[in-house]
């Protein structure tokens, strides 16, 4: 299968979601990842996530450098990820989604609203920023024809098999879903984040 339905898939959730550039990536995680490690001038700051949030979420910010503080607030499908850019869209997937000037991630997994068996995308609208994510989700590389990468990168592209599910699931997708509420354990009271 061509890697071509993967920039055919990036399209349809274009789209769908509204957002001028979308860059896939094989989870969620992956992509708030991906997005905060864009802003470098972030690293070593504080972003602050909510006490019940998923758990790889405020793993991602650590795994780039940023450190993390909790705050109990409610939220319903997405949050930002203050003072960052960056949204965990995970719990939201729903047609003229997307929000200028932000990065929002979205979760394509299971459980998730478009339900593929994995997989999430990067929401934005930043030309210089979307050359910077493709070749970080793909080796540094642009595509599997570019032999030599340009950039440290992560080994996060999405198959080519879920995108073409992803492109006939999406097909048939309702234009407006309600946001996903799950009941996440506190967070804030684990002793990992130390």
């Amino acid at each position: 299968m061509s890697y071509k339905v993967v920039e055919e898939f990036e399209q349809a959730l274009s789209e769908y979601t509204g957002a001028p550039y979308v860059v896939t990536t094989n989870s969620c995680s992956m992509a708030l990842m991906l997005a905060l490690a864009w802003d470098t001038k972030m690293s070593g700051q504080l972003v602050r996530f909510p006490t019940r949030t998923y758990c790889s979420a405020p793993m991602a910010a650590i795994n780039v450098g940023m450190n993390v503080w909790f705050e109990d607030f409610e939220w319903r499908g997405e949050y930002e990820i203050y003072p960052t850019c960056v949204w965990d869209s995970a719990r939201r997937f729903t047609s003229g989604m997307y929000r200028k000037g932000q990065m929002q991630c979205v979760s394509f997994q299971t459980s998730k609203i478009l339900g593929l068996e994995q997989g999430g995308a990067i929401l934005h609208d930043n030309k210089e920023a979307d050359e910077w994510l493709r070749r970080a989700r793909f080796d540094g590389r642009l595509n599997a024809s570019e032999k030599v990468p340009k950039q440290v990168g992560w080994h996060a592209y999405l198959s080519p098999s879920v995108a073409a599910l992803g492109i006939q699931k999406l097909a048939c997708l309702p234009r407006d879903n309600p946001d996903q509420i799950v009941d996440f354990p506190d967070l804030s009271l684990l002793d990992i984040w130390n």
